[in-house]
């Protein structure tokens, strides 16, 4: 077997042979790891015979996808060879005759997924605009503010210990009324009902879903009957004990399910022809998934039962967002997109041939993971993708801005590109799987403007050479985050931060303003293990720094308060992050609020509580405090 033909056929495939680690230094895949990626996304190769097998289905599975994506305006570049006339049969039913010289189809006025006819084939036309929406297009001329939240650690009478949308709902009109025009959650993806104890957002079930857990009944069955079955009280803590609460919350569930089927499903009222209606809009999708949940329960026949929580869910994430909306909201509900999926989830259950098999995505080694990292998720298969019509990708992006007036694209460079490990092997015997990424823009352009919802991606790491320019230019606006925005020694200035961006203090897997000035997260570090003397000494230059960036900004004035004076500090990281051109600054509740602990912190797993602090006070309340309400003041000041 040769070498360079192995190079070839993973070249063929997407597999990238170089590629530039995160100190700009060349490096260069093993034979034996491309070796085992190909087997793994099914392309034989032990043998020559396999090998230019492989080369041929690589080749095959190019030609002819059934999706073609293009952009209103200019030309498409279709795969024919002769000049012929072609019938265009829009969405709306109107047709138009087009032509293709030389291989190029005449530009397209319409946006939308169209048929195209040419010849003997009919293949689908999917015309994206130019761009993403924008803030400038919701809002033209302003510069927005939004609250970064977890919605479960959110608080309100009878919610079971756990923050669900009703919480929302009230957090939202209070900051709506203060002059907020979103709210940014972490993922609310279906998780798994039959292991509660698995509740990080980001290694979810299934993306087509919602999390049962977060939502509140009453929004589908009304106030009056749920209120009859009120949820039993559960104990006033800061921290959810997710098997506890979860586990309560789902037993209600199933007792509020059980009244349902007596109450309405026989008696086939009103309100059970609405379940029914969602159950038959829900489609294939959903009856797989239920069969799935119903199945890793153990019991594979109360499929209605998961398909109710499901219906719960959806009620009240709708009424969440026209709440938001009605409230005064610009965008409202800005939802996240998990990069990847659990591979035991009802997803990748119910379709595996959509998803990477026998690799983890993950990252390549840098400077603060030197040995990479491996996820333990899988992600779409980009050769799936092609051949679908990239059904399983819209699928995904429709069903994530079904209610929301924004999405967030968790780690948006696996748009262009993810490291794939090898299930048994180190991270760093990975490599970069390429993605389609002109056509995932255009369609998340066209699914952008179909919802008109803007576009978020997480560019923060290691990010591939034009992906930011190339993002740009598609209107997906970019993540300027305080701690990463650096010049030289010093932070950059607020004037030079990017004006399609959106501007964060913080976020959920980084220290807060005060946690970072006080020095909290390397605490917390070197009991783990992860930070030296060295990170202190250095923490303290950078608060210097910082001071002097917020000064020069005449955000701050005089010294830098002391390490334990966070509360100016706040109110200038703030005020700082609010100066900025990004057309939207995204504030951490926490850091509105002035708390030390950080929702998450990566690495970790009992060391740490991720994902489980609650505030103490309720959710209708907490911008009454007086450090949110001089904050919010700072906010709609700069703002302006």
């Amino acid at each position: 077997m040769n070498d360079e033909a192995v190079r070839t056929l993973a070249q063929q495939v997407g597999l990238a042979v170089d590629w530039i680690d995160a100190a700009d230094q060349p490096q260069r895949v093993s034979v034996p790891s491309l070796l085992r990626l190909l087997e793994a996304l099914g392309y034989a190769c032990c043998r020559d015979a396999d090998l230019r097998d492989s080369a041929r289905r690589a080749e095959q599975a190019r030609a002819h996808p059934p999706l073609v994506t293009t952009t209103v305006g200019l030309p498409t570049r279709l795969d024919v060879d002769a000049d012929l006339s072609a019938e265009l049969l829009l969405e709306d039913g109107w047709r138009q005759a087009l032509t293709i010289r030389h291989g190029l189809l005449s530009p397209i006025g319409t946006p939308g997924y169209h048929r195209l006819r040419y010849g003997q084939r009919e293949i689908t036309l999917a015309v994206a605009p130019p761009r993403c929406v924008t803030v400038s297009d919701i809002a033209p001329g302003r510069k927005l503010w939004g609250l970064g939240v977890q919605l479960y650690s959110l608080r309100r009478e009878g919610d079971g210990g756990i923050g669900d949308t009703t919480a929302l709902r009230d957090l939202g009109k209070s900051a709506a009324a203060r002059g907020a025009s979103a709210i940014a959650v972490s993922p609310t993806h279906s998780l798994f009902p039959a292991d509660v104890g698995r509740y990080g957002p980001y290694s979810p079930s299934n993306r087509l879903f919602l999390n049962p857990l977060l939502a509140d009944p009453a929004d589908a069955l009304g106030a009056k009957w749920v209120e009859a079955r009120r949820l039993p009280a559960t104990p006033d803590r800061l921290l959810i004990d997710w098997p506890q609460d979860g586990g309560a919350k789902y037993a209600w569930l199933r007792r509020l399910y059980d009244d349902f089927v007596i109450n309405d499903i026989r008696p086939r009222t009103t309100l059970a022809s609405g379940f029914h209606l969602f159950v038959q809009a829900g489609g294939p999708a959903l009856q797989k998934h239920a069969v799935c949940e119903a199945e890793a329960s153990g019991d594979g026949t109360p499929l209605d039962y998961f398909l109710f929580l499901q219906w719960i869910a959806e009620e009240s994430f709708a009424r969440a967002q026209a709440d938001l909306r009605a409230a005064g909201m610009a965008i409202g509900l800005i939802g996240d997109l998990a990069i990847g999926l659990d591979r035991g989830g009802s997803q990748v259950g119910a379709d595996p041939e959509h998803f990477l098999g026998g690799v983890s995505i993950g990252a390549p080694p840098d400077l603060f993971n030197p040995k990479g990292q491996g996820w333990g998720l899988t992600s779409f298969s980009p050769q799936s993708l092609v051949s679908t019509g990239f059904e399983p990708f819209i699928a995904t992006v429709r069903a994530a801005l079904r209610h929301a007036g924004g999405l967030r694209i968790d780690h948006a460079m696996g748009l262009k590109r993810l490291w794939l490990v090898p299930d048994g092997c180190e991270p760093g015997e990975g490599a970069y799987l390429s993605y389609p990424m002109d056509d995932l823009l255009r369609l998340l352009a066209l699914e952008s403007h179909r919802h008109r919802a803007l576009i978020i991606g997480e560019d923060l790491g290691t990010v591939p050479p034009d992906f930011r320019e190339r993002c740009r230019a598609a209107g997906i606006g970019g993540m300027d985050v305080l701690w990463f925005e650096r010049e030289g020694d010093g932070f950059l200035p607020a004037s030079r931060w990017r004006d399609d961006a959106v501007a964060m203090t913080s976020t959920h897997d980084l220290p807060t303003v005060a946690g970072w000035w006080r020095g909290a997260d390397l605490e917390l570090r070197r009991g783990l293990g992860t930070a030296s003397q060295d990170d202190v000494e250095q923490r303290s230059r950078d608060r210097t720094a910082l001071w002097h960036s917020f000064t020069e900004a005449k955000v701050a004035e005089g010294p830098p308060p002391a390490a334990d004076r966070t509360e100016p500090v706040v109110d200038a990281a703030i005020a700082f992050t609010a100066v900025t051109p990004d057309p939207l600054a995204l504030i951490p509740l926490e850091d509105m609020l002035g708390t030390v602990e950080q929702p998450n912190l990566p690495g970790t797993i009992d060391e740490h509580p991720n994902w489980r602090r609650r505030f103490a006070e309720p959710a209708a309340t907490l911008l009454d405090a007086p450090a949110a309400a001089r904050r919010v003041s700072l906010l709609n000041k700069a703002r302006q």
